[in-house]
């Protein structure tokens, strides 16, 4: 069982940065596909980024493309969504996903296909 604890969110400002961590206990993180996702106030979840057991593949959401950056340190059981310019449109609550296998092809977008995930940690970004 994977168990994760997502950390790192606050208000701040339109163009300030943040950095959002996840801890992962219990299972081999680094046989893990990671994924960052968000969901808004009355809108579905949706996929913002998500990385590869070994962190040499990224996917990100077009609209982050340039902004966001999603990294992992196996060592430390951690992965990170550096957030850059932020805009209000990236007001959410922020969830960190974990998946055993890996996806394929336009799964990694998918909510669905994540099997573990963190409790959220809210990012709100006034004007």
């Amino acid at each position: 069982q994977v168990q994760l604890v997502d950390s790192g969110g606050g208000l701040v400002q339109a163009g300030d940065s943040l950095r959002l961590s996840c801890a992962a206990s219990g299972g081999t993180f680094s046989y893990l596909s990671m994924g960052w996702f968000r969901q808004a106030p009355g809108k579905e979840r949706e996929f913002v980024a998500a990385i590869n057991w070994n962190g040499n593949r990224a996917y990100y959401q077009d609209s982050v493309k340039g902004r966001f950056t999603i990294s992992r340190d196996n060592d430390k059981k951690m992965v990170y969504l550096q957030m850059n310019s932020l805009k209000p449109e990236d007001t959410a609550v922020y969830y960190c996903a974990a998946d055993r296998h890996t996806p394929v092809g336009r799964s990694w977008y998918n909510p669905g296909e994540y099997e573990y995930w963190g409790q959220g940690t809210q990012v709100t970004v006034s004007p």
